[in-house]
């Protein structure tokens, strides 16, 4: 069930209450969102649907399996997707509770329309520019995969600031040889400067 890629964006409503489900999928239907509504967390986690550029609202107190269950759980199966939970029985040791699991916001009913609204955008802004960096990065670290041993040691050179003629003491090779080596460098990294080089080498080593 963990992200992967970028895809439209949806919500998937996770509530036991028939009517508070109804109503908020109206809602998003009004608002031009995609949804899809399951009556509890079991449910939703036995269909397993793709959590790519989806935000999740459920009830923080359902039958089984409750809210804050729910975000740990998807949390153990390497799943990222903003989870916004929604609940009538709001209390502080609860929204700590939430909020140390991971959930992205915590809304008490009766809600706006429009606040919920805005949680549910503000989710899913964040979650496409999560998976646009993700997307980043495994591109380049595909790229710095079809780098040779050597083309790595001269990159690694490169990004630490080092002069040619330094790389090439370093690796006991002519400066002429790691002019070629980073020439080949760059071209494999699709980087135009070496300043584009050390971001994109930044970018991938980033934990």
């Amino acid at each position: 069930m963990a992200n992967s890629g970028a895809a439209e964006p949806i919500v998937y409503v996770v509530d036991d209450d028939e009517s508070a489900r109804h109503s908020l999928e109206f809602l998003l239907d009004v608002a031009g969102i995609r949804v899809r509504s399951f009556p509890n967390a079991d449910a939703f986690l036995k269909s397993s649907p793709p959590l790519a550029g989806a935000c999740i609202v459920t009830d923080v107190r359902m039958p089984g399996t409750g809210g804050i269950e729910l975000v740990e759980e998807l949390h153990r199966r390497g799943a990222t997707a903003p989870v916004i939970v929604i609940t009538g029985h709001a209390d502080v040791p609860l929204a700590i509770q939430a909020m140390k699991a991971g959930v992205a916001d915590f809304i008490e009913k009766p809600f706006d329309d429009q606040v919920m609204l805005e949680a549910i955008r503000s989710a899913l802004a964040r979650n496409a520019g999560d998976q646009q960096a993700q997307a980043e990065r495994q591109a380049v670290l595909d790229r710095m995969a079809t780098l040779s041993p050597r083309e790595r040691e001269v990159v690694v050179g490169l990004v630490a600031g080092k002069a040619n003629k330094v790389i090439a003491f370093d690796l006991d090779i002519s400066a002429r040889t790691v002019e070629v080596y980073r020439a080949n460098a760059m071209m494999k990294m699709q980087a135009r400067t070496l300043s584009d080089l050390v971001r994109m080498v930044t970018l991938a080593t980033l934990t």
